[in-house]
């Protein structure tokens, strides 16, 4: 009974990696996740959209083996220095679905947690362990586990050092918080780029205008600009600077340099006024642009 279940959730983390591997982080519903993996011939769901918490029907073991946090959930409500808290499902506390997230806890194994950055989008972590479950506050906590061996024979383990744990969770945090930030601000560019207007939305990031370690750079829509790849390392490097006025400005040194086509592509945005998202409250702050384009005109 215990194999068959380990086989289930060793198959899922691999065919999440394959599914990484082809689209990214953020991965689709419709033709990604709601394909499922196969295992013995059959189709298996990775997660349950509508109820949250999911054990497949071909699990023999009686714990969940993914968990989903819809994107109409505000992020950051569930956060802790320790984990994510994840609500029980409504009702009593030993209904099917609660009982199988808490058996997670008691067996200790390793769990899938799916979190929606945009509508028909995933960001998943795995493997995940349910670390602690508080019945009377209603909640387990989430933590962030580690693969170790080979892709061909996986052993999921929870971090078991204080210090690593919470290094995981910081890193696990930050990658749903940039994955939630990016959802919002490709949405509000429509989805290309705001220089060259790039459509492509693997190749697309959510640059942030002023850092999210300084008190301003707030993971907001008017402190993000939608770049592709090319154009978002530019930007980080202080090679291309967009003013308070919404234009681009390319570094000097790019501009006098003769080394090949990718400078071209560069280049060609000198001048150029970036596309702005059509609501107002969307579009770059302007006092942001300002203290960003100090740092820009300095370095070039």
């Amino acid at each position: 009974m215990a194999e068959r279940d380990e086989d289930v959730r060793v198959r899922c983390f691999l065919a999440l990696d394959a599914l990484r591997a082809r689209y990214g982080n953020d991965l689709p519903f419709v033709g990604a996740l709601s394909d499922g993996f196969v295992l013995g011939g059959k189709r298996v769901p990775f997660l349950n959209r509508q109820k949250g918490i999911y054990r497949a029907a071909m699990q023999n073991g009686p714990a969940a083996l993914s968990i989903q946090t819809s994107f109409k959930s505000p992020y950051g409500d569930e956060e802790t220095d320790d984990g994510f808290l994840y609500a029980y499902r409504a009702g009593a506390v030993d209904q099917p679905d609660n009982r199988a997230l808490r058996e997670a806890h008691v067996l200790g194994v390793p769990i899938a947690y799916f979190v929606s950055t945009r509508p028909g989008w995933y960001r998943v972590e795995y493997p995940c362990y349910i670390t602690a479950d508080d019945p009377e506050a209603r909640h387990v906590l989430v933590t962030p586990g580690r693969m170790t061996g080979t892709l061909e024979d996986p052993e999921p383990a929870p971090i078991q050092i204080s210090v690593e744990r919470k290094y995981a969770v910081r890193e696990t945090r930050v990658r749903l918080h940039q994955g939630r930030f990016r959802a919002l601000v490709l949405q509000a560019y429509g989805d290309r780029c705001t220089i060259c207007r790039l459509r492509e939305l693997r190749l697309l990031d959510a640059a942030h205008i002023v850092q999210d370690i300084d008190p301003k750079g707030l993971a907001e829509i008017p402190n993000g600009l939608s770049l592709c790849s090319i154009h978002h390392r530019a930007y980080d490097q202080d090679l291309i600077g967009v003013s308070p006025d919404y234009d681009v400005h390319i570094a000097t040194r790019l501009l006098e340099d003769q080394d090949g086509p990718m400078l071209d592509v560069l280049r060609q945005a000198a001048g150029k006024r970036i596309e702005l998202p059509r609501k107002k409250d969307w579009q770059p702050d302007r006092e942001r642009l300002a203290l960003r384009f100090e740092r820009f005109t300095a370095a070039a």
